[in-house]
């Protein structure tokens, strides 16, 4: 008898490895993937514009980023003595509204950059509800904290997020042709919304994945949000705060993922890298054994015969280091 239903995903026509650019974009979903990538080796840039929710806010900074426009002006917003951009996350904050507008900027250039360069981009949808200053219907991604009162709230369509994405897509592949898009929905429940309203929000972001993979070539969907609540499905896959998935969870769709988009030579870096990673954390008790030094041996050995797949040379210097400081004295 069967007691979970396991989703087994089809390997995709398309891979990448180490050496393609990944821009990871959107909900902290997508700064966790973003983060294994890099730990990974992977040449990837996670979430340079901090964690966002909803589609439309994460298309408008990627069509700043396509065309290198600056900033909105009617986007900045004094709290606490520290100026904020209604488009940008939390952690991009300065004392003045000049230096705050010189820090986007660059931020915006240094996407841009990348963008021109990059080959996969993973996009995770957090939310379909919006808000919008009630003074002048501005949407913003961010409230920065100020009063809910100043804002309206609404679901934006399926269609809407589709059109816009196309519109962003079309800015995209004018910079950068050879772009792949992977889209997600984040399996983190918003439950601020309420149970029944958040998935009412990830039924709309479903369906506008969903609109846009059967449309567009260069668009895949990955199902981040089924694995969680379809093939996991319980509550020892959450965290204490019964919102976001637990680190076993994450893995087992970091799993999924690689499998079905890593190319051979990633998959057996991976392989080898995995217990090289964990082997680099290791805390010895006597730092000064023969053991140890051997340990350091065996594993300086493993990291040089990666060097020309990846670029290891930080954990080999170290390593070294470590050998130097561990011979008897």
């Amino acid at each position: 008898m069967d007691f979970r239903t396991t989703l087994t995903l089809p390997k995709s026509s398309w891979s990448f490895g180490l050496t393609d650019p990944v821009l990871t974009l959107g909900s902290c979903f997508s700064a966790s993937m973003g983060d294994r990538l890099t730990t990974r080796k992977f040449d990837c840039c996670a979430n340079p514009f901090g964690t966002t929710y909803h589609p439309l806010a994460i298309h408008r900074l990627l069509r700043m980023a396509a065309s290198g426009e600056a900033p909105s002006r009617d986007g900045y917003v004094k709290r606490q003595d520290l100026w904020y951009h209604y488009d940008f996350h939390s952690s991009f904050s300065a004392p003045s509204r000049d230096e705050l507008s010189l820090l986007l900027g660059e931020q915006v250039n240094t996407v841009r950059h990348f963008l021109s360069r990059a080959r996969v981009m993973l996009l995770t949808y957090g939310t379909a509800w919006s808000y919008a200053l009630k003074q002048n219907q501005r949407p913003v991604a961010n409230c920065h904290k100020v009063p809910s009162g100043e804002f309206v709230k609404w679901l934006s369509a399926p269609e809407e997020i589709a059109a816009d994405f196309r519109h962003t897509y079309k800015s995209l592949t004018v910079l950068n042709p050879d772009l792949r898009f992977v889209l997600t929905v984040s399996p983190v429940r918003h439950v601020k919304d309420t149970l029944p309203l958040n998935q009412v929000s990830k039924s709309a972001l479903r369906l506008a994945c969903h609109l846009l993979q059967e449309a567009e070539s260069r668009v895949d969907y990955f199902p981040a949000y089924e694995l969680m609540v379809d093939d996991l499905r319980d509550y020892r896959f959450y965290a204490d705060d019964l919102i976001h998935p637990t680190p076993f969870a994450e893995e087992y769709i970091w799993q999924k993922f690689s499998e079905t988009y890593f190319n051979e030579i990633a998959q057996r870096f991976l392989r080898q890298w995995e217990p090289l990673r964990q082997a680099l954390s290791h805390r010895p008790l006597q730092p000064q054994s023969d053991a140890y030094r051997e340990f350091l041996s065996s594993t300086l050995k493993q990291l040089q015969q990666l060097r020309s797949i990846a670029d290891v040379e930080k954990e080999i210097a170290s390593v070294e280091e470590q050998l130097l400081l561990a011979q008897p004295r």
